[in-house]
């Protein structure tokens, strides 16, 4: 295996006291940390008592810095990765940074950690033995479509949301998976003023809709499409006769 480079580091979603000892020690030991926001990982390894160079990476300047990145990896320097909260490369950049050092033969290593969806699956009630994660919907194009292919989604669905687009959100899912569909709606996870509501899509709508102020990152949780899917009727006798018949025309045919 080759020595390890490239750390991707989960940061807390709130709660401070998620760090673990490990993320701790390996802030500490890299040689810099690449952040989503240099202010907001400051402040956290400021907490810490961490000092160590930051350096700026994110979803508007990726694909100029990764070609930098590789060159002073390759040289042996070491790297932690980090987002503003929870595990980097889920929802937040990370992916072609990663893909780029596997390529060459740096080695990765993934520390576990905190993430918002786990504990909003957990409380919404809803199986959790398969569910599939859908991120953040698309904004314009290809929203509907994307809406659409998931309206027979057997398995538990896990959708992030902004505040500001929860309400749009919800009442488009009630339209294409229909209002009854039960689904929760977690926010501000392991703060202060955590939340989780449960109920139809319908109702969730209508909930955060009559709401003055909606603050904090989302997690919505879908239950599955659990109707059984249709069934073909069976051809009755009429149509056994005339596929029989059928079959006897093209046997004189040959």
């Amino acid at each position: 295996m080759p020595n390890t480079v490239l750390y991707l580091v989960p940061t807390p979603i709130g709660n401070l006291e998620d760090i673990t000892l490990r993320a701790i020690r390996v802030l500490g030991e890299v040689g810099t940390v690449l952040c989503e926001d240099t202010r907001t990982s400051g402040r956290l390894l400021q907490h810490l008592n961490i000092k160590k160079p930051l350096l700026s990476y994110h979803l508007h300047n990726e694909h100029q810095q990764v070609p930098r990145l590789l060159d002073r990896l390759e040289k042996g320097e070491t790297m932690a990765l980090v987002s503003d909260a929870g595990t980097p490369g889920i929802s937040d950049p990370g992916f072609l940074l990663v893909r780029e050092c596997l390529a060459r033969g740096l080695g990765v290593e993934c520390l576990p950690g905190a993430t918002a969806f786990v504990p909003a699956l957990l409380k919404s009630g809803f199986g959790a033995e398969r569910f599939t994660f859908e991120g953040f919907l698309p904004v314009k194009k290809g929203r509907q479509t994307r809406l659409q292919q998931l309206a027979s989604e057997t398995r538990t669905m896990i959708f992030y949301e902004s505040p500001h687009r929860i309400v749009k959100t919800l009442g488009q899912l009630a339209e294409v998976l229909g209002p009854t569909r039960p689904a929760s709606v977690s926010r501000e996870l392991t703060k202060l003023f955590e939340e989780t509501v449960t109920g139809t899509l319908a109702s969730l709508e209508a909930d955060f809709a009559a709401r003055t102020a909606i603050k904090g990152e989302i997690v919505v949780v879908v239950e599955g499409n659990l109707a059984p899917p249709p069934r073909e009727p069976r051809p009755g006798r009429e149509d056994r006769y005339r596929r029989a018949a059928d079959d006897d025309d093209t046997a004189y045919e040959d």
